[in-house]
């Protein structure tokens, strides 16, 4: 049977792998969608369009008769205040409407349609509003707080009901990848920090508050988890809690993450990276022209908004450590999900892979 993948939100942390892994997959035409067309592509076709344009969606997504499965992963922050943006009721509407613009047009011109995997996440489980039970679990009801995760399931729940198509949901934890301007990509905003720290002749100094447990997930393990749960009829109309399968805090992985960048471990120097990166825009400009990087001389065309999410994800300026954010991943394995990746091995894998694309210098 004829399959085609859409993938929308195709230049973003998740977006970006799902679009190259199911471009290695012999059988899976792609079209990718986003307003930046991504760096590297092999052989998806891309589409720029703005998804809080009404117009511009329907005359682009009615085009697209033939797709057979999508994966959304696209996400619109708060610029500025990605953490205080997560209550935000207007960030929330604008993520239903972006959904709402691509799907409806979508739907009514592919009749062939089968599968669509939306995106959630911690947050479904309060995690941000107030301690988590853990480890969370995806039989749980749901938890009652606004959150555009709800708006998002029960408009797709709804379009759903008596159609031919169904849909999974996945959520990942803290996610780990490439992505340029990626606003959940705390890596980058580590990478430039490291980067920046070495170039200086001083050691790498933890910048972060108490130890703070977490799971993590590799983009090349998620984009796995998107084909197994497009490709796997029991996972119609489910929900999956996906990580790497460890858990991990920045403070005890702090020493890899040094080894990865050649450097020694330095003395805790707290901080928030959100204010002492920007703050440090000439020495990366310098950095980027001395190694000829293929980053962006720009901090924030770089980074996006992920210096303030790695600064909740290192607790900075907690007085005390954070209640652990932690789910279970029973159900995926019970459904036939086995991946798994050790999340030391993963940034080192990371921090390598930029270092191969040119986006920070090399050792």
């Amino acid at each position: 049977m004829a399959k085609h993948m859409l993938v929308v939100g195709a230049s973003g942390l998740v977006g970006y792998e799902a679009t190259r892994h199911f471009e290695r997959l012999a059988d899976w035409p792609v079209t990718a969608v986003s307003r930046r067309e991504p760096r590297g592509l092999a052989s998806a076709a891309h589409i720029s369009v703005d998804l809080m344009d009404e117009a511009a969606c329907r005359e682009t997504f009615s085009s697209l008769s033939d797709v057979t499965h999508v994966i959304y992963a696209a996400l619109h922050e708060l610029p500025g205040n990605l953490v205080g943006g997560w209550r935000d009721e207007g960030q929330m509407q604008t993520n239903l409407s972006m959904l709402r613009n691509m799907f409806e047009p979508l739907e009514a011109a592919a009749g062939k349609l089968q599968h669509i995997t939306l995106l959630q996440g911690t947050k479904a489980y309060g995690g941000h509003v107030a301690p988590m039970t853990v480890p969370a679990k995806e039989r749980w009801l749901r938890h009652d707080h606004p959150n555009f995760y709800w708006l998002q399931e029960d408009y797709i729940r709804e379009r759903q009901a008596g159609k031919g198509w169904n849909w999974t949901i996945l959520r990942p934890q803290f996610v780990f990848g490439e992505a340029v301007k990626g606003n959940l990509n705390c890596l980058s905003a580590l990478c430039v920090y490291a980067s920046l720290e070495k170039e200086a002749g001083r050691a790498f100094s933890y910048p972060g508050g108490p130890a703070y447990l977490l799971e993590a997930v590799d983009t090349e393990l998620l984009a796995k988890a998107f084909e197994w749960a497009a490709m796997t009829p029991e996972c119609a109309g489910e929900h999956f809690n996906i990580t790497n399968g460890d858990v991990f805090a920045f403070e005890t992985v702090w020493p890899v993450i040094a080894e990865a960048f050649d450097m020694e471990v330095g003395e805790p120097n707290p901080q928030r990276l959100s204010e002492t990166l920007p703050a440090r825009q000439e020495e990366w400009a310098a950095l980027v022209d001395k190694y000829q990087l293929a980053a962006p001389r720009d901090l924030g065309a770089f980074l996006g908004e992920s210096a303030e999410f790695a600064d909740a994800a290192m607790a900075s300026g907690a007085p005390s450590a954070p209640p652990p954010v932690l789910v279970s991943t029973i159900k995926a394995r019970q459904f036939g999900f086995h991946d798994c990746v050790d999340t030391e091995d993963m940034l080192k894998k990371w921090i390598e892979g930029y270092r191969e694309r040119g986006l920070i210098p090399p050792v």
